[in-house]
């Protein structure tokens, strides 16, 4: 016989219904992408590194994937926000720079390229258009992926001659 201090303490299972992932809802951003579903080609080269000799590698995606991507690197970058502050908070003690940084998160999330496009719904044309370019820093010119054809038949060139050895 079990007693019902010993059913309590037995792990409990999830329904099919409700998975593990029911508590961690989808952000509404992600959600939007998905529910638009592009799945326009997109190719473009990416950036080589600056301290690495070799050149940037073709990619082959659609506009959702490239979104999806680009919205767990924006989360990613706000969740770590709010870590600090937390931290900065919690540990350090600090309470001015609280402030600051929460509207320094929410200012970042709103010039985020991604929030103009599926929240504002800005049509994805000039410096919204896929893929995006990234700020320079010091006030070095905006780079990012290459898009132009000789680039992409370049590195297509790349491939075919690696596969070809």
């Amino acid at each position: 016989m079990s007693s019902p201090r010993s059913s309590s303490l037995a792990p409990t299972t999830l329904s099919p219904s409700r998975s593990a992932k029911s508590y961690f809802p989808p952000p509404a951003h992600s959600l939007q992408v998905k529910a638009k579903n592009d799945q326009s080609v997109l190719k473009y080269v990416e950036a080589p590194s600056p301290f690495s000799q070799e050149p940037g590698q073709l990619v082959t995606t659609t506009v959702r994937d490239y979104d999806l991507t680009e919205t767990s690197k924006l989360l990613r970058a706000a969740y770590m926000g709010i870590a600090m502050m937390a931290f900065m908070h919690l540990y350090l003690k600090y309470t001015q720079p609280l402030f600051i940084q929460a509207l320094m998160t929410i200012k970042n999330l709103y010039d985020a390229k991604l929030v103009a496009i599926h929240v504002l719904g800005k049509t994805p044309e000039g410096d919204l258009k896929r893929p995006f370019k990234t700020a320079g820093m010091f006030g070095a010119p905006p780079s990012g992926p290459a898009t132009d054809a000789a680039s992409i038949a370049e590195a297509e060139k790349r491939i075919g001659s690696k596969k070809d050895e």
